[in-house]
């Protein structure tokens, strides 16, 4: 692929290898083999238990050269999802929710992303865009917080399920506030006060300080889930609009850490 995904994906792509750990906690087929396609197991209080180690379905390789031609993943790492690249592939031109005076700077920023290299010091990854990475994220699931632990970087998310409300005037932040509450066997976890500058895919598409999400995470088996994430923001786009990331689980494997700048040595040479 072109320089940018690969320089990218340097920093996102150590695999979860925590080596020899057999979970007892997995079905297993007759052979010894996680069986992925088990029931989704239940929690305490009925509801299903999205606890485990997640990664984003990569796209397949045929779609992403459309996107970046010319190119393959030559060093080995995990493909992204689709969204990773970009939330509204596949949109039509006319129906694209854009805001007529966000769309240059945004076409000026996606053309950039093709051949601008990533930052020395890369900043954290925000919501929601860190759910299309390609790298692990753990879950782990009590009855009033769902945590989220994640790879890249090392940093987690905290999403309340006590019955309490959002702040009505946030401190905007990389993570944002996060209550979730159970529809049926899917947790809707709403979303506010994400800082303004940070992009939604790699493409940089944009969103205000009034963004809302609301993700539905839906546990279809033992060994995937579906997660459907709506963007909601009326000063920089004319509508809602909603993705879907599909998530497979990682059985046997746990977590390690990592961290973007770890070994870095090239702030010392830029100029201030």
């Amino acid at each position: 692929m072109r320089s940018f995904i690969l320089m990218l994906l340097v920093g996102v792509g150590i695999q979860a290898q925590w080596l020899n750990n057999r979970d007892s906690g997995i079905p297993r087929t007759k052979d010894g083999k996680p069986n992925l396609s088990a029931p989704a197991p239940r929690a305490s209080n009925g509801k299903p238990d999205l606890s485990g180690v997640w990664q984003g379905e990569g796209a397949p390789i045929s779609e992403l050269m459309k996107i970046l031609p010319g190119g393959a993943n030559g060093l080995g790492e995990d493909r992204p999802p689709i969204t990773f690249l970009n939330v509204l592939h596949g949109s039509k031109p006319e129906e694209d929710p854009l805001r007529p005076e966000l769309r240059t700077a945004y076409q000026r920023r996606a053309a950039g992303a093709l051949t601008t290299p990533p930052p020395a010091l890369c900043p954290p990854p925000p919501m929601p865009f860190a759910l299309s990475f390609p790298s692990p994220f753990k879950i782990v699931q009590t009855p009033k917080l769902t945590l989220m632990l994640f790879e890249t970087d090392t940093f987690f998310r905290q999403i309340f399920t006590d019955g309490r409300k959002l702040p009505e005037d946030p401190q905007p932040s990389w993570l944002g506030y996060s209550v979730g509450k159970w529809q049926g066997d899917s947790l809707v976890v709403e979303t506010v006060g994400l800082i303004p500058f940070a992009p939604l895919d790699m493409f940089g598409h944009p969103h205000s300080e009034a963004l809302r999400v609301t993700e539905q995470f839906q546990r279809r088996d033992f060994g995937h889930m579906d997660v459907q994430v709506t963007i909601d923001d009326p000063n920089a786009y004319t509508k809602p609009f909603t993705y879907k990331i599909p998530m497979y689980l990682l059985p046997d494997t746990d977590l390690l850490e990592s961290f973007c700048t770890e070994d870095e040595k090239d702030a010392a040479h830029m100029k201030r």
